[in-house]
């Protein structure tokens, strides 16, 4: 029993150690976005929430935030169903060069997009798409749909075969297959691929700088960085910006948890 306890402990202590570790400088971000963003501010006490209404103003983070939804929204919508489709025809049918195609998906995994950012830089522009929404979201999205085709494939090829040839049996074709008997059971794995998918694309800085060279469809971390060189050089403005970048992300996960975990352990033990 002593040496039950001992590790039970001993869990709780390395638990307690990762949890400073991650939430410590979530801690001292949020400190730092109601400290004093001068000294007159710290005249009139240590604790300025305003400083929220401040950056937002000085920052332009609506205009940042509203891009960044767009293109976020854009690029999960577009990749995720395309990836489901993909993965699907991957997954579950054999056809003429389907390894040799697949292996063409998994390049836009593997090709990092620094190496290829000037080129489609040049390629986008020809056709006028610079500085525009589809110029950030479409080399996102072709990006995204590598991985989601990845990703959903695994699944299907996972899925029971029985209920495949039992709807198949039933006369259902391969679209009523897909959507009444494989999706449903699919909502964890798809939920884990959205919400990886919009925390890539929102994080993603490179490239709406390069297709936004202008700066006319600038993206909340852009936005960021550019506060930072142009606007501010106080902290707690800074970290008040950073908040307003982060929280986004962090709503879409709470609110998304449950079958992101489930999807993540189904793809482990599946794997």
């Amino acid at each position: 029993m002593r040496v039950g306890r001992l590790e039970v402990a001993a869990n709780y202590a390395l638990l307690a150690v990762f949890g400073l570790a991650v939430l410590g400088p979530i801690a001292i971000i949020l400190i730092t976005a109601v400290s004093p963003a001068n000294f007159a501010d710290a005249q009139a006490g240590w604790f300025h929430p305003e400083n929220f209404a401040t950056a937002w103003v000085e920052g332009r983070f609506g205009q940042y935030l509203a891009a960044s939804i767009s293109v976020s929204l854009t690029v999960v919508v577009i990749s995720s169903v395309a990836s489901v489709l993909a993965g699907y025809a991957f997954g579950t049918m054999r056809f003429k060069a389907s390894g040799v195609l697949f292996y063409v998906f998994l390049a836009g995994i593997m090709v990092p997009s620094e190496a290829i950012i000037i080129p489609l830089h040049y390629d986008l522009r020809t056709f006028g798409l610079t500085d525009t929404l589809w110029g950030v979201a479409l080399p996102q999205i072709a990006q995204s749909i590598a991985f989601g085709t990845y990703w959903m494939r695994a699944y299907f090829r996972a899925a029971p075969r029985e209920l495949i040839d039992a709807a198949r049996i039933d006369g259902a074709g391969s679209w009523r297959t897909l959507w009444q008997v494989l999706l449903p059971l699919a909502r964890p794995a798809i939920t884990t691929m959205v919400v990886l998918t919009f925390m890539w694309t929102w994080n993603e800085f490179l490239i709406p700088l390069a297709m936004s060279p202008t700066g006319a469809y600038r993206t909340a971390p852009f936005g960021l960085a550019l506060f930072q060189g142009q606007y501010t050089e106080g902290t707690a403005l800074l970290a008040a910006g950073a908040v307003f970048v982060a929280l986004p992300v962090v709503v879409v996960y709470a609110i998304l948890q449950r079958h992101f975990i489930r999807g993540m352990l189904e793809g482990a033990v599946k794997g």
